[in-house]
């Protein structure tokens, strides 16, 4: 629907390194509805508010929780969010792009290198300035372009960084640049001090019924859930937490409740549900440790600040694995769950003693 109104053509500006001062509105087209993709965007917003701190910041987005991920940033002002299926919803789908018209933006940036409908809204909108990437995906003029950068070398979360970096002018070659030591924001959704408070409380009460004893050492988080190829079984888990609880006696189990409401481990551990992403993120922070499939709640918890383990089977881990400090990435094909869960429990005990905060620039990057 809107890739036939976007600019046509494909030459690029030489319009030098995009200037630090002078940029006060800044537009962001990043449309996907996921929870992952959405959460991965938070590093781009945390460059942005460093680099143009007196700035503005309107997001173009499908995601539902936007207002959730996003509303913890001073800098943003608005979101625009699109319908999912914009043909069902042609009249809210045009009144968005009504609203991206109004504003004339100093700087608009699609931060996705494979997206053409992040392209076309930016190709639609009012700015002087235009940062993309350049790849066979998209289409339409840039005032400052980025070439794509090789697949295996950054997080998605650090890729819009690169990208902003690149514009600027500050990247180092990645080229000769071990990416797992530098200096990227890592996902953060800005939890305030009162919504961890009110997280602790919350599974203070879910536990109630555990001997302190039991989590004299923390407490591990288990999401079972995940999608298509990524889930693993009821009988995976059942062996993998057989031999992590085993390994981790000083330790309580949390199970967290998809969005089916429904258990997944038979109901044998005390269990959290939310449908709130704050909420449920202000319960993840207080984790010692998280532990899942490759899914939105696993780079949600990485974006609350808790150690996050993520367990990958069929996704590329140097592109998704949870990445800051504390954070791991294990490998599950072709591997019993027993011998995940012993590479698990070494990472668990070397987990911090301290749950670590998201966003700062750790040169940490595990993982």
């Amino acid at each position: 629907m809107i890739h036939g109104l976007s600019k046509p053509g494909t030459a690029h500006a030489d319009a030098g390194p995009l200037p630090t001062t002078g940029i006060f509105r800044i537009l962001v087209c990043r449309v996907s509805h996921t929870l992952g993709n959405t959460l991965l965007l938070t590093p781009l917003l945390q460059e942005l508010e460093r680099v143009y701190p007196g700035a503005e910041i309107d997001i173009v987005t499908r995601s539902p929780v936007a207002d959730e991920v996003f509303g913890g940033f001073y800098g943003v002002r608005r979101m625009l969010v699109l319908p999912r299926w914009g043909f069902a919803h042609p009249l809210r789908f045009l009144r968005v792009l009504r609203q991206l018209r109004q504003t004339d933006y100093d700087l608009a940036i699609d931060p996705d290198p494979r997206s053409s409908t992040g392209r076309a809204l930016l190709n639609l909108s009012r700015s002087s300035r235009t940062l993309g990437f350049v790849g066979p995906h998209k289409r339409g003029p840039l005032s400052h372009p980025v070439a794509v950068p090789p697949r295996g070398r950054m997080r998605a979360g650090q890729r819009p960084v690169f990208l902003l970096r690149g514009a600027l002018g500050t990247n180092e070659d990645i080229a000769a640049t071990d990416m797992s030591a530098t200096d990227y924001p890592s996902p953060d959704i800005k939890l305030h001090a009162d919504e961890r408070e009110r997280g602790r409380e919350v599974l203070e009460r879910v536990l109630s019924g555990q001997h302190a004893a039991d989590r004299k050492d923390g407490v591990i988080g288990i999401f079972a859930n995940a999608t298509g190829d990524k889930k693993l079984g009821a009988e995976w888990w059942t062996r993998f937490l057989r031999v992590l609880e085993a390994g981790s006696p000083g330790r309580a189990i949390v199970e967290i409740i998809p969005a089916s409401a429904t258990s997944l481990l038979d109901s044998r551990y005390p269990a959290y549900y939310s449908s709130s992403v704050r909420k449920l993120g202000a319960v993840l922070s207080n984790l010692s440790i998280y532990i899942s499939a490759d899914c939105g709640i696993m780079h949600l918890a990485n974006a609350s600040g808790t150690a996050t383990i993520g367990l990958f089977s069929g996704t590329d881990l140097s592109e998704w694995a949870p990445y800051g400090r504390g954070n791991h990435a294990v490998e599950t094909t072709h591997r019993t769950p027993e011998q995940v869960a012993e590479e698990v429990l070494t990472l668990v005990k070397q987990a911090p003693s301290e749950t670590p905060q998201p966003g700062s620039f750790d040169r940490r990057l595990t993982g």
